[in-house]
């Protein structure tokens, strides 16, 4: 049997679609118990967690499967559960009783393991609000990787990191703190003694066999040469681009048993890498009988929806402490405290993003809501045929050139819809190569043009070049048999492509003043087409992040978009308005479209002669 939440979401429906008789019978670990419990409805749980735990009951299903490799070990996940129940609590000197999610993170960590041992997931995310105890969870985790893991082992390099060294400091000093404690008792005493540990200002070494437990900032960067059995990564959904990560991750490559740990909240930018890993991970959950994302893990607790900001009852799905029933009456009191006082000061995005972990766009200058933005993707959209209205944005310097394509069409059930693509050239010259434009950008540039979505340029300086976008243009509306009626440019820059547009093709070319006269109404339909749902678009990387960083700047005589961050890229989102400065009226009596001279002139000549022969055209009539 099948299984695809892509479209339905309909976690619950699939769970009562299998039988787990046998799987609740033979597991009864920690694990596996919260999982029943999080799709019986037990405990208070979000899609995303709901969504791990059906794929844990799938995996154990499926364990056996020549394409699945793994087994899930329950005395691995006891070993740790074991270690942690000595872990003291750095605030109270005490070991801290796990909460079953809690349990459910080491189990899913440890308990999973490949076919030569060592653990499955490779990576993985672990995401939850703030002030939930997240601290003393990768304590445990590092402890127990760094003292238990190592045995036996000689030179292994281990890494706990954050965004800046205030941050990654703390951290160590947190684990160290945890360490000196655990060694006051055995084994672990005669265990220090005999590798001669060593508690350092920023790394914790066993000097007897130098295995090392490093602290190094993603401020400072220096992970090369070190291949990490362990890497725990705090905070990192504030990481605005993947090199840290490539650097960690590539360093582990040879790495027997390696695992890299992300552990973070979501923070106000979601067009991070953070934040895309999980909609990646989303869903290849959702696709069960994938088996791309199989080292993968993704643990999330976050609300469903930004509307239980008013429902404090489903709280628990990013707040799991809310289930310690000594903590409940005291956290819920503080959280519905920031919750009233953001609310009072205009400010509730912040409690959304960091109490209920969403990610939405928490600028309030910003052009489109996150959730719209994601809303309108489709899976395919025929443009065959189709009349378009085009936009063209230029290059200045750094920027990217876009052409932006807007496709009217009418749904099934009849209402008005618009159909939004684009296509990017990419110029690397500025950044000085083409890596570091990616990098720059956060966009994997190389895998995008094999999609389709842009050219990297074939200049050998970097450079747009005018006759590749006049060449890529011209054939993919004669590829595509596009009814090109409407081109829009800036005004300000006629530049080669243009000249040659005017001199070689009849392309209904128009000059558009980038000024807030002339763009805010396209703006604003564009803006009330996402808010209304009246637009579709591709999965595309390149438009995402473009709607994603757009805000709106407003002045007396109305609104235009711009960027938060000279660095950032809105060029598609200027493009797509120069396309909707005369798309917006499209459906309209008074469109270029609707215009009986326009319909002839753009007829074939059989149209022509089947128009001029039928009644309705009053050229038959008899004067």
């Amino acid at each position: 049997m099948k299984t695809n939440l892509i479209k339905t979401h309909d976690i619950d429906a699939a769970y009562k679609e299998f039988d787990f008789t046998d799987i609740a019978k033979k597991y009864q670990d920690d694990g596996t118990k919260y999982c029943f419990d999080a799709l019986e409805g037990r405990i208070v749980t979000g899609y995303m967690i709901k969504l791990a735990c059906f794929r844990h009951l799938r995996d154990l299903q499926r364990q056996g499967n020549d394409d699945f490799p793994y087994t899930y070990e329950t005395t691995e996940a006891d070993k740790l559960l074991r270690f942690a129940r000595i872990c003291p609590n750095v605030d109270t000197g005490e070991p801290t009783q796990l909460m079953p999610w809690q349990k459910f993170i080491l189990c899913m960590l440890f308990g999973w393991r490949n076919a030569n041992g060592g653990k499955r997931f490779s990576r993985a995310i672990v995401s939850v609000g703030r002030g939930q105890g997240k601290t003393y969870l990768m304590a445990i985790l590092t402890a127990y990787s760094y003292f238990i893991e190592s045995f036996g082992l000689s030179n292994q390099d281990y890494l706990v990191t954050s965004i800046n060294f205030k941050q990654t400091n703390k951290l160590l000093g947190y684990i160290k703190s945890m360490m000196k404690q655990i060694i006051q008792n055995e084994p672990f005493k005669s265990l220090a003694n005999e590798t001669e540990l060593g508690l350092h200002s920023d790394q914790v070494i066993m000097k007897a066999n130098n295995n090392v437990l490093r602290a190094i900032s993603a401020e400072s960067g220096q992970y090369d040469s070190f291949h990490f059995t362990t890497a725990i990564f705090d905070e990192i959904g504030e990481i605005e681009t993947r090199d840290a990560v490539s650097k960690i991750v590539s360093g582990q490559v040879k790495v027997p048993n390696r695992q890299f740990v992300q552990i973070s909240t979501a923070y106000p930018n979601p067009s991070v890498p953070f934040r895309e890993d999980q909609r990646i991970m989303q869903q290849a959950m959702e696709d069960d009988d994938n088996r791309d994302a199989d080292t993968y893990l993704c643990l999330v607790w976050s609300q469903d929806s930004l509307d239980e900001v008013f429902q404090p009852e489903t709280w628990g799905k990013s707040n799991p402490l809310l289930d310690l029933e000594q903590e409940r009456d005291n956290l819920m009191k503080g959280l519905m405290d920031k919750r009233d006082s953001d609310l009072l000061s205009g400010n509730l995005a912040d409690f959304q993003v960091k109490n209920m972990n969403c990610w939405l766009l928490a600028d309030s200058n910003s052009f489109l809501d996150l959730t719209d933005i994601e809303n309108a993707v489709v899976d395919e959209f025929d443009i065959k045929g189709k009349r378009v209205y085009v936009g063209l944005d230029a290059s200045m310097f750094s920027d990217n050139t876009a052409i932006g394509f807007v496709y009217p069409y009418v749904s099934e059930d009849g209402s008005q819809k618009w159909h939004i693509e684009q296509h990017s050239f990419i110029p690397w010259q500025q950044a000085g190569s083409l890596e570091a434009k990616m990098e720059q950008d956060g966009v994997n540039y190389r895998d995008l043009e094999t999609k389709g979505y842009c050219t990297i340029t074939s200049h050998p300086q970097g450079l747009i070049n005018p006759e590749e976008v006049y060449r890529w243009f011209c054939e993919y509306v004669e590829d595509n048999q596009l009814d090109v009626v409407f081109f829009g440019y800036d005004a300000m820059g006629v530049s080669k492509l243009i000249k040659a547009l005017e001199s070689n093709t009849s392309f209904p070319l128009m000059p558009i003043r980038q000024r807030t006269s002339e763009l805010k109404d396209p703006t604003k339909f564009l803006q009330t087409l996402f808010i209304e749902g009246n637009i579709t678009r591709l999965d595309d990387e390149i438009m995402r992040k473009a709607l994603i960083n757009a805000v709106i700047k407003e002045d007396n005589i109305g609104i235009q978009v711009d960027k938060m961050k000279s660095t950032y890229k809105i060029d598609v989102v200027d493009a797509l308005i120069d396309a909707f400065y005369d798309g917006m009226y499209a459906f309209e009596d008074y469109a270029i479209t609707n215009n009986p001279t326009w319909k002839v002139e753009h007829m074939s000549q059989e149209a022509v002669l089947n128009w001029l022969k039928n009644p309705d055209s009053g050229l038959l009539e008899e004067y």
